[in-house]
């Protein structure tokens, strides 16, 4: 049986673990779009930057536009893909394997909360039917976009997958309802101006309650069907959902 490490109040983990030795080379596919900051990168990509540099690996920051020309330029194949989310289902499609892929997102699942629950709280999306109560949980409060990330993307995603409508509520800021159980799945941000404690603190909530949770980038993947590959390079929660996703 694995255990998960949801009892646990452990700082936060680094992004990419033991994933990264000195001298590997990894890419990393960062779209800009209207939910980068001006003139900035988001704050994981910045923190994965300096991870691997701190680490002694060697990083190559590409658009996705970029990705066929930089694989086909280097003499050696990369050790790692990191992407966007948003991107993760061309990036897959272009990257061979056995290259392994993962996402900003996964990462942050990964070193914020428990990695294991996620890739549980992933499967159940495979069982949502029209109808179907949702949350989006937001840690921060933010003007939301034309394409928001939570309140509009993944909503349409969701609804494709179904092939109908579904109930979704958008919790914001540091408090869920005290009453999840009308939900069927928590899809929850990547939470990346929270502590760890905190992330863990609302996963407690969610399984107290018997409601399964995931977060942005794995339901992504997973709703792009490309989540078993972006969770090569944690093999414990790809067997977890391979089990889950077919019960």
């Amino acid at each position: 049986i694995i255990q998960t490490v949801l009892e646990q109040t452990e700082p936060d983990r680094p992004l990419l673990g033991d994933i990264i030795k000195p001298g590997n080379t990894v890419i990393l596919v960062t779209p800009i779009d209207t939910g980068a900051p001006k003139g900035r990168l988001i704050l994981p990509q910045v923190q994965t930057i300096r991870e691997l540099l701190d680490g002694g690996a060697k990083c190559l920051v590409i658009k996705e536009d970029r990705l066929k020309e930089t694989l086909a330029e280097l003499k050696k194949a990369p050790d790692l893909v990191i992407t966007d989310s948003q991107v993760v289902q061309r990036v897959v499609k272009e990257v061979p394997e056995p290259i392994p892929v993962t996402t900003f997102s996964i990462q942050m699942a990964y070193a914020k909360s428990d990695l294991l629950e996620m890739a549980l709280g992933a499967a159940a999306l495979s069982r949502l039917r029209v109808g179907d109560r949702v949350l989006i949980a937001e840690t921060c409060s933010h003007h939301p976009l034309k394409d928001d990330i939570g309140r509009i993307k993944i909503p349409n995603w969701l609804r494709q997958k179904v092939g109908g409508d579904l109930q979704i509520d958008i919790a914001v800021g540091k408090d869920l309802p005290v009453d999840l159980t009308p939900y069927k799945v928590i899809i929850q941000c990547g939470g990346c101006i929270v502590t760890r404690r905190h992330m863990l603190a609302r996963l407690r909530a969610a399984r107290a309650q018997g409601v399964p949770m995931t977060n942005y980038g794995v339901a992504i993947s997973y709703l792009q069907g490309v989540l078993p590959r972006a969770l090569a390079c944690h093999p414990d929660a790809k067997a977890i959902f391979d089990k889950a996703v077919q019960v």
